[in-house]
Order: structure tokens, then C-alpha cells, then sequence
């Protein structure tokens, strides 16, 4: 039996910005959905008395607790951001390949920005 060409495996493949940009778009998505059980615990323990809510910010103000929340707010920025970028392209804006790198790179920077201006807020 003759053997077929196979298609390009993943380990070939060279990953584009738009293809990682919208993976981590549906990552933090489900993250943020996630983080709302954490929103969720905070408001419950404010409802539950001043004992409840002191575990809450022990646990929130733990090193760990901080990286979580961290990225909880890289997340809520970049979905921000990113879903900005697609009411831009809903509106038929920036479809220009170089376009559409541009913006995907400036999201992914201002994210981390906002980001660092939201954790100097909230931790300082």
C-alpha cells in the first residue's frame, strides 16, 4: 500500500500571535468564571460577620492568595482588552494583518500595565 503524505504535526507548527491571543482569551474566560467563586467567597464571609471575613482576608493577603488574585485582575484586563479588539473587528476595524499583530501585542502590554496599576492599588 502506497503511504499518504501526514499533515504538519503541532511540534511544526509555529504558534501566531492571533492563535495564542485568542486560546488565552477563552482560557480567561473560564478563569474569570472561576475567580467569581473567590468574588463570591468575599461577599459571603462580609454577609457571615467579621470572623468570616477575617479568614477571607487572611487568606487573600497570604503570598499565595495574592499571586491568585494577581491573576485574577491579569485576567479581567486582558479579557477586557482583548474583547475591546473584537468589538473593533465586529465593527469591520483593523483587519490589516499588520493591524491585527499591533493590537494584539498592545492588549497583551497594556494588560500587564493595568494589571500592575490595579495590584499597586490594591496591595499598597
Amino acid at each position: 500500500m502506497k503511504q499518504r503524505p501526514l499533515s504538519p504535526h503541532l511540534q511544526v507548527y509555529r504558534p501566531q500571535i492571533t492563535s495564542v491571543l485568542s486560546i488565552m482569551h477563552r482560557i480567561t474566560g473560564a478563569g474569570l468564571s472561576a475567580g467569581l467563586l473567590l468574588l463570591g467567597w468575599g461577599i459571603w464571609s462580609l454577609s457571615r460577620g467579621e470572623e468570616a471575613y477575617q479568614c477571607f482576608i487572611d487568606y487573600v493577603t497570604h503570598p499565595l492568595g495574592k499571586i491568585v488574585v494577581l491573576g485574577f485582575i491579569w485576567a479581567l484586563c486582558y479579557h477586557l482588552l482583548n474583547g475591546i479588539r473584537h468589538l473593533f473587528w465586529d465593527a469591520g476595524l483593523g483587519f490589516k494583518m499588520a493591524t491585527v499583530n499591533a493590537s494584539g501585542w498592545v492588549t497583551v502590554i497594556f494588560s500587564f500595565v493595568l494589571t500592575a496599576v490595579f495590584a499597586c492599588l490594591c496591595f499598597y
